[in-house]
């Protein structure tokens, strides 16, 4: 099983005997499986420590330190992670992960998590991966500034993608609702690579030497 990783495809193997080989695929159809439009938000913000940043500015802020009275948050904040980034690995995959990721088990009066082959740590790594190249897109392309909002947005609308992506590349509903963000934005380059303007790095810099340079003769009328 070959996963195509420039497109955020992630393939894990289960080294028992016996074992299979699953692939992790973060297309527009896997991010609603993850929830509404909010939710694939809230999610990414969660997965990549918003919570846990949350906490520690309130204890860094108003405490100056970390009271003990505060690790039960931080025990609640870690679990919330775990399980949202199992959640997210699940999404992107056809079949069951639970030798992989593990589970949470009702036992007696709590809930337990009984471990898979993977740490929890890998869980986590994997799943910011796999959202950034869901949500985001990770492709190496021009963004203009005049693409640019510089606005947070509280929703992903998945089918907007596909719906783009059927218009612009002439695909049916099942093969669009297959891509990745940085799948879509690689095809949107290759289709339209003649766009004109600049980027924010390029606008920067134009701008500085711009400067640069009427300082210099400022200077030099001054003399």
């Amino acid at each position: 099983m070959t996963a195509l990783t420039d497109i955020g495809e992630i393939s894990i193997s289960d080294s028992r005997e016996g074992g299979k080989d699953y692939l992790l695929r973060p297309s527009f159809e896997a991010m609603t499986r993850i929830g509404t439009p909010e939710e694939i938000v809230q999610t990414y913000a969660t997965i990549h420590g918003n919570d846990v940043a949350q906490l520690i500015e309130v204890c860094a802020g108003t405490l100056g330190r970390f009271p003990e009275w505060l690790s039960p948050s931080f025990n609640r904040a870690a679990e919330k992670l775990l399980s949202t980034c199992m959640l997210v690995l699940q999404a992107c995959c056809d079949d069951d992960l639970t030798p992989m990721i593990g589970e949470w088990k009702g036992w007696r009066h709590c809930v337990v998590y009984r471990p898979g082959q993977m740490p929890k740590n890998d869980i986590i790594v994997l799943a910011q991966h796999l959202m950034q190249h869901g949500v985001v897109g990770k492709a190496k392309v021009r963004q203009l500034q005049r693409h640019e909002t510089g606005e947070r947005t509280t929703e992903f609308k998945a089918f907007d993608y596909i719906s783009a992506a059927r218009s612009h590349f002439g695909m049916n509903r099942d093969e669009a609702s297959k891509l990745t963000m940085t799948e879509f934005q690689m095809l949107l380059a290759a289709k339209y690579p003649d766009q004109k303007g600049f980027t924010r790095e390029e606008y920067d810099s134009i701008a500085d030497e711009y400067l640069a340079k009427q300082a210099a003769r400022r200077a030099k009328a001054k003399q």
